[in-house]
């Protein structure tokens, strides 16, 4: 599919002052520019995130009425449970509050709701369960924000709410004790962007100032929340930046007994990157949750060993492969479904559906399809006698308005601006998909259905040398709003050597125009585009830097994501 390249610049003066004050490559210096890096002092922040710029957790709104109320728990040895959403976030959020709660009371429980009989964040079950252990006190975790009614109900059954959430909450409030929400419109925290495990962090935090534990009690989870931030695709700045770096030194150094695990089983080898958390450890994670029990997940994470930890990962690791192999079935049924309707060619949108798709895995087939047709797309799946089923959009289309201009074809449905779920009766399959497709092409620009690559700088071959490499990797970790930066090369030929791997990928060999200097290349899935290289004619292409470790040698390569002719 043809891709727009869209190359993005930073003003020349700021980029030669902050030249002048780091004295490093004038490239490297504009990539700062654009991430909002100005000065030296914003610079040697950025690259050194310490701990002490943490802000305050008293900050928060409610956080004094959470820790008293947390406090006279314990106090009155009354049981407490945690609940939390069964992603990344909810189960690291529920193991790190249960891990430092244990060393200040008992009784403690937890409870991770079932995707499907339950659905997501506070259930009725759930309530119901924790009346029957004696519960008095609820700490729910990643979600709760939105459960006015059930809060109130479990005030019926004699349980009080402490809700620890970071989804945008609505005008009406849970009637809670306490609400940790930075989000909240009176909610002074400085910091808005925080996962649900960076605001358990934060009443963590005060916890240990308030009964006087040491500052490692609640440090001691690091790690974990690295793995939330890298997971939840949060904003990588500010207090997020610092706990993801800290974070990573942790799980390098002493990782929890679940991520060491999780490594182990995958094959994967210190130093752990952010980009290995998010491929890694969350797949395997959010497959306990879309195949089986979320609680896996959890029992992972508070393991007092790495044996018990090591069991735990190879049943992840087996949900994760039932997850693999239903993805790719599916993709391949969703795939032929749309070839035999040639009609849906030309369309804005898509929406397919089969009775027999596993609903754990619809939404990630759904961001497949998006990689072969860049439109909106849903995918749905029959969920006993109703239809259920995941939507995603593409860059700058609000997919959430288009289905809620659908909703009189809809049982229920929610979600945000990129992606969104729903529930139907099955005669109206072909009515939604219709008006979801009028809607659609009716509202989307033309722009939008074209993917698009934003490139950070253009460069040469000259530039790629290991000092240069260095000091971008000094920029991780990578994630929204600070990603990996992505360069162009222009004028590239093909050194005759280049050639396609596993009938996918292409492994490149290219120099410049001068022939002074050359570099290997991976590009995956691109052997399509190998008719590129055949004619030896020069090439531009788009890329990432990274490392290739092979017969223990160490060597820059370029991770290639699109290449064309070249323009000059």
């Amino acid at each position: 599919m043809q891709k727009r390249w869209k190359t993005l610049s930073a003003p020349a003066d700021l980029v030669k002052t902050l030249e002048q004050q780091l004295q490093i490559h004038p490239l490297l210096c504009s990539l700062l520019v654009q991430r909002g890096i100005t000065d030296f002092e914003q610079a040697r922040t950025f690259f050194r995130p310490s701990l002490d710029a943490l802000h305050s957790p008293w900050l928060m709104k409610d956080m004094k009425k959470a820790t008293d109320r947390i406090v006279r728990a314990i106090e009155q040895t009354e049981k407490v449970m945690i609940f939390g959403d069964y992603d990344v976030d909810g189960t690291t959020s529920v193991a790190s509050l249960y891990l430092f709660l244990k060393k200040l009371h008992e009784p403690l429980c937890y409870y991770i709701p079932h995707r499907y009989r339950e659905g997501y964040g506070i259930s009725k079950p759930g309530i119901d369960h924790a009346a029957a252990q004696g519960v008095t006190l609820i700490i729910s975790v990643d979600c709760g924000i939105k459960s006015t009614a059930l809060i109130e109900y479990a005030l019926t059954r004699g349980i009080e709410f402490i809700i620890c959430d970071h989804h945008l909450p609505d005008e009406q409030l849970p009637p809670a004790v306490a609400i940790l929400n930075a989000k909240q419109k009176d909610c002074n925290y400085p910091y808005k962007e925080l996962c649900a495990c960076g605001v358990v962090f934060k009443l963590m935090c005060a916890l240990q100032e308030q009964v006087g534990l040491s500052e490692s009690a609640a440090f001691g989870y690091l790690d974990l929340l690295a793995t939330a931030i890298a997971a939840d695709i949060v904003p990588m700045t500010g207090e997020n930046r610092i706990l993801a770096y800290h974070g990573l030194q942790q799980a390098n150094q002493q990782p929890n007994h679940g991520i060491a695990a999780l490594a182990e089983i995958g094959g994967v080898q210190l130093p752990l990157t952010i980009h290995q958390l998010v491929f890694m450890i969350a797949p395997r994670v959010n497959a306990a949750g879309r195949m089986d029990e979320g609680g896996k997940a959890v029992e992972l994470f508070i393991a007092d060993s790495f044996e018990e930890a090591l069991a735990f990962a190879s049943q992840l690791q087996s949900n994760n492969s039932d997850r693999r192999e239903a993805d790719k079935l599916t993709t391949q049924e969703a795939l032929a479904q749309i070839e035999q309707h040639p009609e849906w060619k030309n369309r804005s949108s898509t929406l397919v559906f089969q009775p027999h798709w596993h609903k754990g895995v619809v939404g990630i087939v759904a961001s497949r399809l998006i990689e072969h047709y860049h439109r909106p797309t849903i995918v749905l799946t029959q969920s006993g006698e109703m239809v259920a089923g995941s939507a995603r959009s593409v860059h700058g289309f609000n997919l959430y308005d288009a289905i809620d201009a659908c909703r009189d074809h809809l049982l229920g449905y929610g979600g945000h601006f990129a992606a969104a779920g729903m529930t139907l009766r099955p005669d109206q399959v072909e009515p939604f998909r219709e008006k979801f497709e009028a809607v659609v092409a009716a509202s989307i620009l033309p722009d939008q259905l074209i993917p698009q690559i934003t490139i950070d700088q253009e460069i040469t071959l000259e530039d790629v040398t290991p000092r240069f490499y260095s000091i971008i990797s000094q920029m991780e970790p990578f994630g929204p709003e600070n990603l990996r930066p992505v360069f162009l090369l222009t004028g590239l030929i093909d050194s005759g050597q280049s050639k396609i791997v596993k009938e996918e990928h292409i492994r490149f060999s290219l120099k410049d125009r001068s022939g002074r200097h050359s570099i290997n290349g991976i590009g995956f899935g691109m052997a399509g585009q190998f008719v590129l290289l055949q004619n030896r004619q020069p090439i531009d292409l788009v890329c990432t830097l990274d490392e290739n470790h092979y017969n223990n040698k160490t060597s820059l390569q370029l991770r290639v994501m699109d290449i064309r002719p070249s323009e000059k």
